[in-house]
């Protein structure tokens, strides 16, 4: 089986599941950064209490909390361990190297703009790796692409020359969350 027929076949196995009402994978991405900003926004509530002193925003902050909260469960349908938090960091973590990325490319640093937004796509595509089950967590070991092992070593991904994980799983990710699906 060649590099596009295994793609194909897990995209398939994803469209699986998004039938199955796991995951709506068509509004998935809006979603998961509608997420980013309601973290952001809870960041946000937190440091203007903690400068003004006025308790009020923290009542605010819970109340957005609850609404990520919320959200989130359509997206994290298996929050073993510590998964509910680690989402939530990857979420937030992706939004922030964007952020950091997007500083320095109006600072005309696009060496360190470029290297943020692959940071921040890279743990965006770790968020959804995890939430689709693509991966085995158990498997992830930093800086190596040979032991990583994927829901189903039929469908692991073929990447010429010395891919990372990152690589490998970006290739899956984009083809399986699209947001412009209407």
């Amino acid at each position: 089986m060649n590099e596009q027929e295994e793609i194909r076949k897990l995209i398939d196995k994803v469209k699986e599941v998004e039938k199955n009402e796991k995951v709506d994978l068509s509004s998935g991405e809006d979603l998961s950064v509608a997420i980013m900003n309601l973290i952001g926004i809870e960041e946000h509530l937190f440091f203007t209490g903690g400068k003004t002193g006025k308790t009020d925003y923290y009542d605010l902050l819970n109340k957005v909390r609850e609404m990520r909260k919320e959200l989130m469960k359509k997206i994290v349908k298996n929050p073993e361990g510590e998964i509910w938090c680690t989402s939530k960091h990857f979420l937030s973590a992706s939004m922030r190297l964007m952020e950091v990325g997007t500083k320095a490319l109006n600072e005309g640093d696009k060496a360190r703009a470029e290297d943020m937004f692959k940071k921040s796509y890279e743990l965006y595509n770790l968020f959804w790796g995890i939430n689709l089950g693509v991966v085995k967590l158990a498997d992830i070991e930093a800086n190596s692409s040979e032991k990583i092992s994927f829901v189903s070593e039929d469908e692991k991904p073929k990447v010429s020359g010395n891919a990372s994980f990152f690589e490998k799983l970006s290739q899956i990710i984009k083809k399986a969350v699209d947001c412009c699906k209407e």
